[in-house]
């Protein structure tokens, strides 16, 4: 929902999402959602644990990715996200666009960059260039990526 919102819109066919769980918490928020929603891999808990990430299944078969999220960048990215009504019944808080380029270039997947474009050309000027450099170089850093910086410069440069 937040590239709907931010970039060019494009049909999805799994949900994403981040619990704000911190380090060493995660099972209280990892055993309701088992109770509630079926895990898409066996030991989806131990899965989850190691990998930060909860792949469940909605009742109507659509995938669901919690990330349990608990870096200083994932806290800042919470508290910057914001609500959005996509439609009179729809109101959903997503992340911001600067923070939706951060993970989509961290990413780095080819349909992830198709997204970077996307909201690069539909928010244009309005998007706060330095916020991204300082939340994406350190997690590039780390990475060891550094073509992804150097294609995104590549979109952010105007002309």
């Amino acid at each position: 929902m937040a590239v709907q919102r931010w970039g060019e819109p494009r049909l999805t066919v799994d949900v994403d999402l981040a619990i704000l769980t911190g380090f060493g918490h995660e099972e209280m928020f990892l055993d309701p959602l088992l109770r509630r929603f079926r895990s898409r891999v066996e030991r989806g808990k131990e899965f989850a644990l190691q990998n930060r990430v909860l792949l469940l299944e909605s009742n109507g078969g659509f995938p669901i990715d919690v990330s349990l999220a608990a870096t200083d960048f994932e806290g800042r990215m919470l508290d910057r996200a914001s609500p959005y009504r996509f439609s009179e019944q729809t109101k959903i808080v997503t992340c911001g666009a600067e923070d939706l380029v951060v993970l989509k270039a961290f990413a780095g997947r080819e349909k992830d960059w198709l997204d970077v474009e996307g909201i690069v050309l539909r928010q244009g000027p309005s998007l706060d260039a330095g916020l991204i450099w300082r939340e994406l170089e350190p997690l590039l850093e780390l990475k060891e990526d550094p073509a992804a910086a150097a294609r995104l410069r590549e979109l952010l440069s105007p002309g």
